[in-house]
């Protein structure tokens, strides 16, 4: 395994990090709520429950900033080793988890963790390993 030093961006990587971080805290600290991205969608999806305007002005966030990156910066190359069924599939399972789980990984391991939430370490426990073991069979033992 070899690192592609000319893309490594750590200090990007830190900056975006104490974002999300005092995105979560202030969200935490002024309205008492976790910052957890599937139970702010499934909150928008349930109709008269306070807090929407919230919810819908923190989704729409996450849908403008790379926009907005996109019009300072240019277009990263992405590449997608996956076909259209495999992304649907793989999208779905994260949904079902996410519900299976009672919150996703930004709720559990950003917000969950920085509250020393015993159920928010378990669940990150949980989901990074289930990507180790995932990442391990489909490119060394299944050969995808």
């Amino acid at each position: 395994m070899t690192v592609d030093w000319v893309s490594f961006t750590p200090w990007s990587a830190l900056i975006g990090g104490v974002m999300i971080g005092l995105a979560a805290a202030l969200l935490v600290v002024f309205n008492g709520r976790i910052a957890g991205i599937s139970g702010m969608l499934g909150g928008l999806l349930t109709p008269r429950q306070a807090g929407n305007g919230e919810r819908l002005l923190f989704v729409l966030g996450l849908l403008l900033a790379p926009l907005i990156y996109w019009v300072v910066h240019s277009r990263p190359t992405m590449v997608i080793e996956a076909g259209p069924v495999a992304l649907v599939v793989a999208g779905l399972l994260v949904g079902f988890g996410s519900r299976m789980g009672s919150g996703c990984t930004s709720g559990h391991g950003v917000c969950g963790l920085a509250r020393l939430s015993l159920r928010g370490f378990v669940a990150t426990l949980a989901f990074m390993g289930a990507g180790f073991i995932s990442v391990f069979l489909l490119r060394h033992v299944w050969g995808a």
